[in-house]
């Protein structure tokens, strides 16, 4: 299984924010953004302060993709 952050990426579209307001929002580290960006798993600190400065839950952002296709 993978991590896909597709969905964070498409609320932030949605709610007309960019990654770098995400990040000072959330008050999350650059390389905690570069890891998403990467779709590398992060803390779930950092996943609760994005949801927290979001207003939404954890399968708002995220997903677990099956890798064997």
């Amino acid at each position: 299984m993978a991590v896909s952050y597709n969905r964070l990426w498409k609320l932030l579209i949605d709610k007309n924010l960019k990654r770098t307001d995400l990040k000072d929002l959330a008050g999350i580290s650059s390389n905690v953004l570069a890891k998403l960006g990467k779709n590398l798993p992060v803390a779930v600190d950092s996943l609760e302060k994005i949801c927290r400065s979001l207003d939404c839950n954890i399968e708002d952002i995220m997903e677990f993709i099956n890798e064997k296709q």
